[in-house]
């Protein structure tokens, strides 16, 4: 019996590749931590807390990434994984309050919070898998959890410029490893079999959590523009973040996007981490719009915060294009349509920030529209050698 034990953990291939109920639990927690986040940009209108705020950003993205990659190795109907999930959420809860003072006086709260989700989970992954194969790849994770602790740990303890240099080489250590396949000197990496994804599985959670962060955008635009007078113009400022709201929910679910778990049962556990720097971008650039959409349908008028709303709202489409240009790469596919955007966005840039922001959101919604509902021609010029396509959107 204490054989079978730890086979009963794992995931089964014939298992149903739906997302558990657990699962989509456990998202609630990321909506708490997007709104403290996307709060945090709003009340410090600086590009050094842009830096900061992604680093933030990109920690809580990596729990729920590797959140994500626990219930797709492990059985999420077991009682040890379910415990494990709740865990984290609810370690991942204090890790978001104290996302606002995470360069201030919350420094330790966060990175304490983001250590212990890591190592917690291998200190009660590890002797549940004694014996397994399994334990060998939890083991080299944590080792590697336990080298980024240190900069995590230590960071938290300096003032807010060393802790941030500190937080990006500790996020590096994480973010490199996972595509190197957590190599460990003298023991080697994880081995391809060990790393491989339920890519159906895996697809749809990546999908659940753009949801997610759209749903962010909403609740923002929402919120915001039932605080004040439904005047014209915080009207047309609402129905506009509504319209960029409908040109992102069209731009990630294209049918290629429907084709995700494709690439990544052939290619295995690399392209599911690149999936995930990949989603990262995406949803950054949902959270930097929500926060330029909340501006403007505030209609603020101090010159400050008006350059500030437009920055974010285009930083924010140029993030997205980005994801939705390495989605396509996943495929084999160019998005020439994405870059075009791209480069039209930064190319108006100047003149952007000089103008009201509801002009930069009128713009980057048309761009974004445009992108997203332009005729596809996937595959028109692909070539046989290495499945390239283009695409003109």
């Amino acid at each position: 019996m204490a054989k079978s034990s730890p086979a009963r953990l794992l995931r089964k291939r014939e298992s149903s590749r739906q997302a558990s109920a657990l699962e989509l639990f456990f998202d609630l927690t990321f909506i708490f931590a997007l709104t403290r986040l996307s709060g945090r940009l709003l009340n410090d209108p600086s590009w050094l807390n842009v830096v900061q705020t992604t680093v933030l950003l990109g920690a809580v993205w990596w729990v729920w990434v590797a959140t994500a990659w626990s219930t797709d190795w492990f059985n999420p109907n077991e009682a040890l994984i379910q415990r494990l999930v709740v865990g984290v959420m609810l370690v991942g809860l204090l890790m978001a309050a104290a996302v606002t003072q995470a360069f201030g006086t919350h420094g330790i709260f966060f990175a304490g919070a983001y250590v212990l989700v890591h190592l917690g989970r291998a200190a009660t992954l590890l002797p549940a898998l004694r014996g397994h194969p399994a334990q060998r790849r939890t083991l080299v994770v944590a080792v590697w959890f336990g080298v980024s602790a240190i900069p995590w740990l230590v960071g938290a303890f300096l003032p807010a410029g060393p802790r941030l240099a500190l937080w990006i080489v500790a996020l590096g250590i994480d973010f490199t490893v996972a595509y190197l396949g957590w190599p460990v000197p003298k023991v080697g990496q994880v081995a391809d079999e060990q790393l491989r994804v339920v890519g159906e599985h895996l697809a749809e959670r990546f999908g659940q959590i753009s949801i997610v962060a759209l749903g962010e955008l909403i609740l923002v635009s929402g919120t915001t523009y039932a605080s004040g007078p439904f005047d014209l113009p915080r009207t047309g400022a609402a129905v506009l973040a509504f319209a960029n709201a409908v040109a992102l929910w069209r731009l990630y679910f294209l049918p290629e996007h429907r084709a995700l778990s494709n690439p990544f049962e052939k290619q295995g556990a690399r392209i599911a981490v690149v999936s995930a720097y990949r989603h990262l971008s995406f949803v950054a650039g949902v959270v930097f719009l929500a926060v330029g959409d909340e501006i403007v349908i505030g209609l603020s008028t101090e010159g400050l915060e008006r350059r500030w709303g437009a920055g974010l709202i285009v930083a924010g489409a140029v993030l997205v294009l980005c994801g939705r240009i390495a989605f396509k790469a996943t495929s084999g596919i160019w998005s020439l349509g994405s870059l075009l955007g791209i480069v039209v966005l930064l190319a108006l840039t100047p003149v952007l920030l000089r103008l009201p922001p509801m002009v930069a959101l009128a713009i980057t919604t048309l761009v974004l529209g445009a992108v997203a509902f332009a005729p596809s021609t996937k595959g028109r010029r692909a070539t046989q050698a290495g499945g390239i396509g283009l695409d003109r959107t």
